[in-house]
């Protein structure tokens, strides 16, 4: 099963579950991440803990996915990048809306 397929499958598998959603991306809405080389899918969830953002990434088509999950509370965010982008993907939350945007660096 490819890449796509199973991110599809997941996402209307979530579909079905009863999340407000935030302004800005909603729940569910997969997000294009593309950093060069790597590049992938994102989208979140709405859980008690916080907002659940799920990234599934791979090298070209044939590389082996990674799939990273981060809770981001109100004022948090993630970021993804690698060594030969220029600059990151962040994503981030502020109160109920969560932001996509491209940063020039990643700070520590």
């Amino acid at each position: 099963m490819s890449i796509r397929s199973m991110l599809i499958a997941a996402a209307f598998a979530l579909a079905s579950l009863q999340a407000t959603h935030a302004d800005g991306v909603h729940p569910i809405n997969g997000v294009d991440i593309d950093l060069g080389d790597v590049s992938g899918v994102a989208y979140y969830t709405v859980e008690r803990d916080g907002f659940h953002v799920v990234a599934t990434l791979a090298q070209g088509k044939e590389g082996t996915p990674i799939r990273v999950v981060s809770v981001l509370a109100p004022g948090q965010s993630v970021a993804f990048s690698t060594a030969h982008q220029a600059g990151a993907l962040e994503i981030s939350r502020n109160g109920d809306s969560v932001l996509v945007r491209k940063v020039k660096s990643v700070s520590n």
